[in-house]
């Protein structure tokens, strides 16, 4: 029997985050009612912290707790700001800048300028004004973070298409945009088509490209309980993930009390880019043996005769080849699908994060629509989101390109003229500060440094921007790396300090309000009314009075009159009801496409760039148990073992076909950058493979992207080791 993860160590860093800040805060944080800060899974709102949309109760977990602890340290020292400068700050690790305290006063820093400088409220206000007045729209781009409101989004994307530009985009253009794109051409819609309760009567759960034991946790109940049904749940990912295999669920006794559960009935191991010729082996098979779902197929699709043509010209050579799986495995993971009667195929960046990610994500529909497992209950696509907003500040038009029902219905319903000039998606906003052609940025949130690929060029673009704005709740590298010219950093408070009510929508679609309520800090402000302050000063009120959108129920009486699907904000101020979005999930065979009918796509296997060298490996970054995000709370990786991150995880026999040891030190060199003596360590990845953490690696991440959803390939980069 493996060795279980979780369980007892996520108990004790509970205990110690309780004790350290009172278990009284403690206790009351965690069941006020207010949506989880962490990931998109969603849990808390009305039903109390701690409880998801079916009611379940205990649904915590330690991301968010430590989401928590930095939101609940006191605000940082005015004196700090003159003590330290920028250049000395910037040598603290991620880790070290998120617990200097929160951010609770307006700073400044000018071109030349060695410190940042508290200033008012009013002196930064009228800095921004009067720099944006000056500033033609299109040379400014407008950026937000998954971790913000329905509410702030809203008016942010509002403020900049009426400010004259569609430079409008948000974090999943560097995660899960390749999960929207490659929805919306398969069935129009671009989220998950399932609710939270179809998880529970699955009886076959694929999981590909993602590390729930870590992001996730609380999905992880719902594959425990899979297994405990008598279900499988098949894991496909290049690394032997130590938590996917056998995992301690601190909520479940039983899980406890055992030692822990098994998760992966079945642990798929392909090459990084695989997971297209995997896929189309079992397609293969299930198409040999006419296990097919005939009638959906006839009724409910279209494109399936060019696609199983494709499916049956692929040769197994080359499919086992591509996706370092065989034969034989492949046949025995498909002969299970073509048994099983309730199935669902989650996956996260694993999938996105390819400069074929678009095509990775078809390649899963059109597996799924083989069987007729879209359009039922039980069954059905889930893409595993990160940020626990970011879906939401998608649905609610923080994009370069609203969809055209929105786009109408907003200019109906305040009577406006928005511009309907092409906006730049994230990357293409950076490739603009490095010509020259971006003269403002105003950031919402996150750390766009740290998100970004290419460490050098992105830090080099950032710093070529005159004047950046960020509105933030603790320092991170944005604040001190690429900031030469003017900067303006906005402290606003957490969405449990919010005086009024926020919403966020969860991957399942479904919409939470928060109350807020804690007072933590006395002069950071709430993400709307500094954006509203600034917004009202350059907008002329006879178009939009944004003084009227301070008021967040204003707010979402707008949504809820212009953003399809979200009419249930309109009374949940009075009912507190929260919803599930309309119009996205889908428990019958009609999709949201012209016709009503899923469309097949035919996809090519990708191509390998790996040139043959002994030292030359396939790349993937990833996350460690003790981070989200770019976000760092501890060095060490427990679930993996490991004590450090300047790493290197490497296929045993890989290390010894090099002629190196574990320990030994080498250089990670590619076109884009290199990562210097970095220490290779042991680990059960797919041979020819390897394996650094992010946001570390990005200096050897190329900026290249996905042709059709614009999102870098954090987890296929080309790399070669050297000794040193």
């Amino acid at each position: 029997m493996s060795k279980s993860v979780g369980g007892l160590s996520s108990i004790k860093y509970s205990l110690s985050v309780a004790n350290k800040v009172g278990y009284a805060n403690f206790w009351k944080s965690i069941r006020s009612k207010n949506t989880c800060k962490t990931c998109a899974y969603g849990m808390g709102g009305q039903s109390g912290g701690m409880r998801n949309e079916v009611g379940t109760g205990l649904e915590i977990c330690k991301k968010s707790i430590q989401a928590q602890l930095t939101d609940i340290q006191k605000g940082i020292p005015v004196e700090f700001y003159s003590d330290n400068q920028v250049e000395e700050i910037k040598k603290l690790k991620p880790r070290e800048l998120e617990m200097l305290g929160r951010l609770n006063n307006p700073l400044y820093k000018n071109t030349g300028d060695k410190h940042y400088t508290v200033i008012s409220w009013e002196e930064a206000y009228s800095k921004i004004v009067e720099t944006l007045i000056r500033t033609d729209a299109d040379d400014v781009f407008f950026y937000a973070s998954g971790r913000s409101s329905n509410e702030a989004a809203f008016v942010l994307q509002l403020f900049a298409r009426l400010y004259g530009t569609n430079n409008v985009n948000n974090c999943s253009y560097y995660c899960h945009q390749a999960s929207g794109v490659g929805l919306n051409s398969i069935i129009g819609s671009g989220t998950a088509t399932l609710e939270l309760d179809d998880l529970k009567q699955s009886d076959l759960i694929f999981v590909f490209g993602a590390n729930p034991s870590s992001n996730h946790p609380r999905f992880l109940t719902e594959l425990m309980h899979c297994r405990r049904r008598g279900g499988s749940v098949v894991i496909v990912n290049p690394m032997k993930e130590p938590g996917l295999v056998r995992f301690a669920i601190p909520s479940d006794l039983r899980s406890m009390i055992g030692g822990g559960s098994d998760i992966a009935s079945h642990y798929i191991q392909p090459n990084i880019g695989g997971d297209i010729a995997f896929i189309q082996g079992m397609a293969k098979c299930v198409i040999g043996k006419d296990a097919v779902e005939h009638e959906f197929i006839n009724n409910c699709t279209n494109e399936y005769e060019a696609h199983k043509k494709h499916i049956e010209g692929v040769a197994w050579e080359d499919i086992e080849v591509s996706s370092g799986v065989s034969k034989e495995t492949i046949e025995d993971i498909a002969e299970l699908y073509c048994k099983a009667k309730n199935v669902v195929f989650a996956w996260s960046m694993g999938i996105t994060h390819h400069l074929h990610g678009v095509e990775n994500v078809e390649s899963i529909a059109n597996l799924a629509m083989l069987r007729g497992m879209l359009g039922k209950r039980y069954a059905g696509l889930l893409p595993l989101r990160g940020h626990s907003n970011v879906q939401g500040i998608g649905s609610i038009g923080v994009t370069p390109a609203l969809k055209e029902k929105v786009f109408q219905n907003l200019e109906s319903h305040l009577g406006v003229k928005l511009p309907e000039t092409q906006g730049m998606d994230t990357m293409s906003c950076i490739e603009a500060a490095n010509t020259g052609d971006i003269n403002a940025a105003f950031i919402l949130g996150g750390n766009l440094l740290g998100a970004n690929p290419n460490r050098t060029f992105a830090e080099e673009s950032l710093n070529k921007i005159p004047f950046k704005v960020f509105m933030s709740t603790t320092f991170n590298e944005s604040h001190f790396n690429g900031v030469d010219k003017e900067v303006i950093v906005l402290p606003c408070i957490a969405r449990d300090e919010e005086k009024q009510a926020t919403t966020q929508e969860s991957m399942f679609n479904f919409v939470r309000m928060s109350d807020g309520g804690s007072v933590r800090l006395e002069n950071a402000r709430s993400e709307v009314d500094i954006i509203c302050s600034i917004a009202e000063d350059i907008i002329d009120k006879e178009m939009v009075d944004f003084g009227h959108f301070k008021d967040h129920s204003n707010i979402r009486n707008a949504i809820a009159a212009t953003i399809p699907g979200l009419s249930g904000l309109a009374d949940i101020d009075e009912t507190k009801r929260e919803f599930q979005i309309e119009g996205r999930v889908f428990h019958e065979p009609l999709f949201a496409t012209p016709d009503k009918k899923a469309n097949f796509k035919v996809i090519n296997l990708p191509i390998s760039n790996l040139n043959g060298k002994e030292n030359t490996f396939n790349l993937m970054s990833v996350r460690s148990e003790g981070q989200f995000n770019t976000i760092i709370y501890e060095e060490h990786d427990l679930f993996r073992g490991q004590s450090e991150r300047w790493i290197v995880l490497m296929n045993f026999l890989d290390i010894k076909r090099i002629n190196m040891n574990e320990n030994d030190l080498v250089d990670v060199v590619n076109e884009t950058g290199v990562m210097k003596a970095v220490k290779i360590r042991s680990f059960d990845i797919k041979a020819g493979n390897v394996m650094c953490y992010f946001p570390e690696a990005n200096v050897l991440i190329s900026k290249d992207v996905d042709r059709r959803s614009r999102t870098p390939g954090f987890k296929s980069t080309v790399v070669q080791l050297f000794p040193v």
